[in-house]
């Protein structure tokens, strides 16, 4: 499955790509997260709770950063696993552009489920996936316009 969608956020672009780093504000803005923990620059462990219809399960996983073309943007993978409930992995590549005295935000990203996640059908898995996506990048938008007017 793939998503992508462009946010504007009120922010010029390299105070949007530090909080994209920051993992106080990721945690914060994803949904369901209940522990992001940063090992280095380009590794975080996560623990996120998400319900997907009837299905509610408790990931752990890894992120890998890749920030070579930063600050215009990155790419990232990662995987977790939510025990029987199966697991997920993928990737994202973000642009960010400074127009005026906002940033775009652009992503691509690619997911793959399976388990008992992938058994409930591609077209729940995406609503959910665009809504989740649709919260974090709503909420992100939220924290970083604040950070940059204070």
């Amino acid at each position: 499955m793939e998503l992508s969608d462009e946010v504007r956020i009120s922010a010029p672009r390299d105070v949007v790509y530090k909080a994209l780093n920051n993992p106080e504000i990721l945690q914060e803005c994803i949904p369901g997260c209940e522990e992001l923990i940063q090992n280095s620059p380009e590794d975080l462990e996560a623990k996120v709770v998400l319900k997907i219809g009837p299905v509610k399960a408790r990931f752990a996983g890894a992120v890998m950063l890749d920030t070579a073309n930063a600050p215009d943007g990155f790419s990232l993978t990662g995987e977790g696993k939510g025990g029987a409930a199966g697991f997920a992995k993928g990737g994202a590549d973000v642009t960010l552009t400074e127009d005026g005295d906002e940033t775009v935000l652009a992503y691509t990203a690619k997911v793959e489920v399976g388990g008992k996640i992938a058994q409930l059908g591609s077209r729940l898995i995406a609503g959910t996936a665009k809504k989740l996506s649709g919260k974090f990048f709503t909420r992100f938008g939220e924290v970083v316009s604040e950070q940059s007017v204070t």
